[in-house]
């Protein structure tokens, strides 16, 4: 895809584009602007929804939004009205302060679940937020730390993508995630913000579609959170129109896949304790529906998981999930390989078990698996449909961190 270059700098590379974060504690506000936007989102689809949700899935029905307000050391879900009216005060901060209507703000938060917001706090970091707004490499980057939780590491991505028609857009996003983390989005917030003409109906679709090849394929724990939001913004200042008769470019479409990938990949390589990096790639299936049923499966798979993370080459858990996934399967056909990034090695070949006790095959199995980077590769051999997933593996950490979330 050399349509697409990479850049550096997160959002610092949209024009007409501000952003800003800071901290206090476990507590952490970002601040997002890009006047008159056309937006659109996708949520969680968990029953339970946290109040920032009900609020923005509101706001957006405009197709506007200028400013995104977000939050990190509290959920704010299950926090009833008061959770609502948490929502109305701090978007009315920001509208008061930058002279933006209310209308027009998004709000989103990420942390602990069931506690009420500690306002007085939030405001506060609020406000700091507020007075460092810029759009400077450095901005970004404080804006994808303050939405940090158990997160290690910031994440962000920006990209230049060259149009089937010659001209040239950009893309740039922040997200944060590190546990529960399962498909139909995870405990991920994602902000992002392109400099192209997009009306809010499209952007939604051509967000769905990005977001099925990337964040609906990632699993650190297989729980799915009640905040998830991956929001974006059009704002124009290229003044290119990416809508051509009626259709999302297609050019403009892969790099938004590209772009929220490798967003997802990071999450996937920050869960929560992890030592490794999964990506299970599911070929020649029934249909795609089909391979991205065994592809979550496999990285799903605890069992699986536990084992990537003692560097026990036992593929048999791996046929499991595969068999108990609900995608056509022939056992007797299938062939089932594992990889890192220096060596691949088929363990069933056509059907036929090569990773025996004391064979070749099964040796370099247990290097790759001592790998940072494990890959497993699924030929069913039954149709055409292909798809990909991404994880890590399931460590002693994990049950210590989510073991003392709150305490």
């Amino acid at each position: 895809m050399n349509f697409i270059k990479d850049l550096d700098g997160g959002f610092s590379v949209i024009e007409n584009l501000k952003v800003s974060g800071a901290r206090e504690g476990k507590f952490g506000v970002s601040i997002i602007v890009s006047p008159n936007s056309t937006a659109s989102a996708v949520f969680t689809s968990n029953k339970v929804v946290a109040a920032p949700v009900k609020y923005t899935k509101n706001i957006l029905k405009k197709g506007i939004i200028s400013a995104v307000f977000v939050n990190s050391g509290n959920a704010n879900c299950f926090t009833g009205d008061q959770g609502i009216k948490d929502c109305e005060t701090l978007v009315e901060l920001v509208s008061k302060d930058l002279k933006i209507p209310k209308d027009e703000i998004a709000i989103s938060s990420t942390g602990v679940i069931g506690r009420e917001m500690p306002i007085d706090v939030i405001s506060k970091v609020a406000y700091e937020s507020l007075s460092k707004l810029g759009d400077k490499p450095e901005n970004s980057l404080a804006a994808a730390k303050a939405i940090m939780t158990t997160d290690t590491f910031p994440k962000e991505c920006a990209v230049e993508v060259t149009l089937t028609t010659g001209e040239t857009v950009k893309i740039a996003g922040i997200t944060k995630g590190s546990g529960m983390i399962a498909p139909n989005m995870g405990t991920m917030l994602s902000f992002i913000v392109t400099d192209a003409v997009i009306p809010a109906q499209d952007i939604n679709k051509a967000l769905k579609k990005a977001a099925n090849v990337s964040f609906n394929m990632i699993v650190v724990d297989g729980d799915e959170s009640t905040n998830d939001t991956c929001l974006m913004m059009a704002n124009g200042a290229s003044g290119v129109d990416v809508i051509k008769d009626g259709e999302i470019d297609s050019n403009f479409q892969e790099a938004l896949n590209y772009l929220c990938i490798d967003l997802a990949k990071k999450m996937a390589r920050d869960g929560e304790g992890a030592t490794k990096f999964i990506e299970a790639n599911v070929f020649t299936a029934k249909d795609d529906e089909d391979a991205k049923l065994a592809a979550k499966s496999i990285i799903s798979s605890s069992l699986f998981k536990s084992a990537v993370f003692g560097g026990d080459p036992n593929w048999g858990r791996i046929v499991s999930a595969i068999g108990y996934s609900g995608c056509d399967l022939n056992p007797d056909i299938v062939t089932i390989s594992i990889a890192d990034d220096a060596d691949e090695v088929d363990l069933v070949k056509d059907g036929e078990i090569l990773a025996f006790e004391d064979t070749p095959y099964l040796e370099r199995a247990e290097k790759i698996m001592q790998s940072k980077n494990v890959i497993v590769n699924i030929d069913m051999n039954l149709g055409e449909g292909q798809a990909t997933a991404w994880g890590c593996d399931l460590t002693y950490d994990y049950v210590k961190i989510n073991a003392e979330y709150t305490t």
